[in-house]
């Protein structure tokens, strides 16, 4: 669970990286449930794009050959990119969390598009060795963020019983949860927290992240059957 110090106004389910600090709730909400060993570049970064890593990946996903499907292009094994959009994403019907990332090629001279089929390509055409950089590249430093306060717990039993309750650590719920009024017989107050789908506003904001396991199939609004062809090759 994740709170913004402030009253700060929520966003909706598609979030860019590079939004406006009525993001940072949601950003720091998506990192929490995509968990510590997940890291997304940043907008204006220079990253390498794998075009034979992303087709077996897609080919696992979808248990289909690519081979025979797609135009074998004379691409190199990595590509130099330069990292233009970055969204924060959700799977609507599970809540698990992606990355829709939008790169181009830093040496666009050398490259065309081919359309085949209504499906854009990119083809290299001579392309001499890129430089690779030796070291990361200079970043300026990020604006100040709000503070956000958070906590996770994993479940148990009676946190998920109909006839058990919730329970969080004293200074979890000092932190994260607004003040109760002690004055009152009973001090209790109705939450209400919004997931990565909220849509409306809220300060509180509550994430699942499930444990690792082995990706057999893509979501839906990941990729399809017949997008996958399109992100082969056009996300570079």
């Amino acid at each position: 669970m994740a709170h913004l110090e402030g009253n700060q106004r929520g966003s909706s389910t598609a979030h860019a990286v590079s939004g406006s600090a009525g993001d940072d709730l949601y950003q720091e909400l998506w990192k929490l449930c995509a968990g510590p060993l997940v890291e997304v570049p940043r907008v204006h970064e220079r990253v390498f794009y794998f075009p034979q890593g992303h087709m077996e990946q897609l080919e696992a996903s979808t248990n289909q050959e690519l081979s025979n499907q797609t135009p074998l292009f004379n691409l190199p094994s990595k590509i130099l990119c330069r990292v233009l959009h970055v969204e924060l994403l959700a799977e609507q019907e599970t809540d698990e969390v992606y990355a829709q990332i939008t790169l181009q090629p830093e040496d666009v001279s050398k490259c065309y598009v081919v359309l085949t089929s209504c499906l854009f390509f990119f083809q290299w055409i001579d392309l001499p060795k890129q430089s690779e950089p030796t070291s990361l590249d200079p970043f300026p430093t990020e604006a100040p963020k709000r503070k956000v306060h958070s906590f996770s717990k994993i479940l148990t039993a009676s946190d998920t019983s109909t006839h058990g309750g919730f329970s969080v650590l004293r200074k979890h719920a000092t932190e994260c949860l607004p003040p109760l009024d002690m004055n009152l017989a009973t001090p209790t107050q109705e939450l209400v927290a919004k997931d990565l789908h909220g849509g409306d506003n809220g300060e509180l904001r509550v994430g699942v992240r499930r444990l690792a396991r082995q990706q057999s199939t893509m979501p839906s609004s990941v990729i399809s059957s017949q997008s996958m062809h399109l992100g082969v090759l056009a996300t570079a």
